[in-house]
């Protein structure tokens, strides 16, 4: 029998995206998942979205948090009510493309990993593609990781049954940065499926979109995470920023 996958995703404020990113869930070859959503107060419609959807798949299970408490913590709250074997991470507003779960869940039994990811497509706010794929190196060691966040939120996947529940203290920004940190300096490098598996939605409000905040919240997870000096730490964000500049540049293909 197929092992169950849980599939964490938190919500804010997300009634344009999330019904077509629950969707792609149900569309999934793979049929054996739970998704674990956590609402984090939402002022939309969010959370009727999510209960018409639930109401008729039972494993649809939503949690509707009493303030905003932010991102990092409504994922740690999924993470806590998670039952599966493996452990999918999925933004509200991004999608799976439909053999997702099962090429990844066979990849990671085919090369015996506990932990993996996948290259992936850029669309708009509407869906538009934006003709730009996200690749990674085809053998991911930790160093690597350490000056790049090669993975993809949306594409990544470990094994519960392995490292346990990897949770990061829910206020930190980079949350999942910090999480594949924590992960791959335990079994020194991984492997990425080498083909995209997911569409990743950039919005004009989010993190990614505006270079200033990510140089410092990259910034903070040499100070706070990793716990370096000022000095230290500005000598791995000059090296952090080379990689963005020069070497990650190689692994994003117009497609």
């Amino acid at each position: 029998m197929n092992d169950l996958v849980s599939i964490i995703i938190p919500t804010y404020n997300t009634e344009k995206f999330i019904g077509a990113t629950l969707q792609s869930v149900q569309d999934q070859t793979y049929q054996n998942w739970e998704i674990i959503l956590v609402d984090d107060a939402s002022t939309d419609d969010t959370v009727k979205i999510i209960q018409d959807f639930a109401a008729n798949d039972r494993r649809i299970k939503l949690s509707v948090l009493p303030k905003n408490s932010g991102n990092g913590y409504a994922r740690n709250v999924a993470l806590e009510k998670a039952t599966g074997k493996y452990i999918a991470y999925l933004d509200a507003d991004d999608l799976w493309f439909p053999t997702k779960l099962e090429k990844q869940i066979q990849f990671l039994k085919t090369n015996n990993l506990p932990f993996t990811f996948s290259f992936y497509d850029c669309i708009d706010e509407d869906g538009n593609s934006l003709h730009r794929r996200v690749e990674a190196p085809l053998k991911l060691t930790y160093k690597q990781l350490f000056f790049c966040n090669y993975v993809g939120n949306l594409t990544a996947i470990y094994d519960a049954d392995y490292f346990g529940k990897v949770v990061i203290t829910a206020t930190q920004k980079r949350q999942d940065w910090r999480l594949w940190l924590t992960i791959v300096k335990q079994i020194k490098e991984t492997k990425p499926v080498p083909e995209p598996l997911a569409f990743y939605r950039i919005r004009k409000d989010s993190i990614s979109s505006s270079k200033v905040k990510l140089i410092k919240h990259n910034f903070q997870v040499y100070r706070d995470f990793h716990g370096y000096n000022l000095i230290f730490s500005t000598v791995l964000m000059i090296r952090f920023l080379f990689t963005q500049l020069v070497i990650k540049p190689r692994y994003i293909k117009t497609i």
